[in-house]
């Protein structure tokens, strides 16, 4: 039975004598053991031509579930002013009227506070050997998974690696070598691209929603630190950790969060990038974790009124709101109210831009941040930390 508030992508069930089985109904095809894209297959696929497309990927995509405990609330991402990190089933409204649905938040007052929950979403396979790809908040702190494939067959995967700061998980199916699959896009999209995103909507089984790109690089500055690829294809309750494919049948974003004034689609939608995957899902594969670069300070973008309060109206780039005692930017004297302007003189943009480049450098490496100190230039070099995967990954960790 499924029933329950959600914000959008791990739809929740009580699993109260509930078979797996019995909480999607699929739709039943044929699973071939052969990569679903090829150069071959490349056509301007448009209106009336998602069919064959649909056809070739749709056996790569799975349902699937895990069980979660429900009072398990102590993972969840941080909160930026005006923006919520919302749960699955139930949003925080830090503004009316916008919800944006993300990693691994429940709400304690809608979820039971003991006991068992499944979480039901979607993923894709990425190879014939059964390493399959979803969302890391579906999993919670399972390490294991029950997926679905449009064979209508149901399998047990292990989980071989969870990043809470890319929102990836990566899954492993024992006991096949033929498992139909797809392949990551080399490219990124552009900006009014085709896309076909498919999913588990609602438990329902593979579902299917066309829409176009409609932008790139969106920095929600909220939820993970990766750059999303919008779309205005209707993802749905359910549908987080599946793939979205361009015209080409190459994955280009994995769904995983929409903005929405009422927890419902309305073609509003983010997908973590592709490239983003290609980082991520190697490192969780030899070692089960990502390493990321770690500075020990909070940071906010810097706004035409922190500009103007540094007398520098053009400035850009993030502000220091905190620094962790005993932390690498303590150690190398960064203080608050420092306007960072670039790293390794490149310049940045936003806070989201200096958090991506800091997790991108290896631990131990040292760093030269340019700032505004007492409206004055300054810099400093920092020897990073190792990013815990418990840190949130809003800003800088804390």
């Amino acid at each position: 039975m499924i029933h329950g508030h959600s914000a959008f992508a791990g739809l929740r069930t009580s699993v109260a004598g509930t078979a797996f089985a019995s909480a999607l109904l699929v739709i039943a095809g044929v699973a071939h053991a052969q990569k679903v894209n090829s150069p071959a297959d490349r056509g301007n696929a448009g209106p009336g031509g998602f069919a064959d497309l649909a056809e070739k990927v749709g056996p790569a995509v799975i349902a699937v579930s895990a069980r979660v405990v429900g009072a398990d609330d102590d993972d969840s991402p941080g909160q930026s002013p005006g923006q919520s990190v919302a749960p699955d089933e139930s949003p925080d409204q830090d503004a009316p009227g916008l919800t944006v649905p993300g990693p691994g938040r429940r709400d304690p007052g809608n979820m039971p506070k003991s006991g068992v929950v499944t979480s039901i979403g979607s993923g894709f396979f990425v190879s014939a050997d059964g390493y399959a790809v979803t969302s890391n908040h579906l999993l919670g702190g399972s390490d294991s998974a029950d997926i679905r494939t449009s064979d209508n067959k149901v399998y047990k995967a292990k989980v071989l690696g969870k990043d809470q700061v890319s929102d990836l998980a990566l899954l492993k199916v024992d006991g096949r070598s033929d498992f139909a699959f797809v392949k990551l896009a080399d490219q990124p999209p552009r900006a009014g691209d085709w896309v076909l995103a498919v999913g588990n909507s609602f438990g329902l089984g593979n579902t299917v929603n066309a829409g176009i790109v409609s932008a790139r690089a969106r920095d929600l500055e909220t939820g993970p630190s990766e750059d999303f690829v919008q779309i205005d294809a209707r993802i749905n309750r359910g549908d987080s950790g599946g793939p979205s494919f361009n015209a080409h049948g190459e994955v280009i974003g994995v769904n995983s969060m929409i903005v929405s004034p009422g927890g419902g689609s309305v073609g509003v939608a983010f997908a973590i990038p592709a490239d983003t995957v290609k980082t991520v899902i190697p490192q969780l594969k030899e070692k089960g974790a990502v390493t990321r670069g770690w500075i020990g300070a909070e940071v906010q973008s810097i706004t035409p009124d922190i500009a103007e309060t540094l007398g520098a109206n053009s400035l850009r780039g993030a502000v220091v709101v905190g620094v962790q005692n005993g932390g690498p930017a303590a150690k190398a004297g960064l203080r608050r109210g420092d306007a960072i302007t670039s790293v390794n003189d490149e310049p940045i943009k936003s806070a989201n831009e200096l958090t991506r480049k800091v997790h991108a450098a290896a631990p131990g490496s040292s760093v030269k941040l340019s700032m505004v100190r007492d409206k004055a230039p300054n810099s400093l070099n920092v020897t990073l930390g190792q990013l815990a995967q418990s840190h949130t990954p809003a800003g800088l960790p804390k």
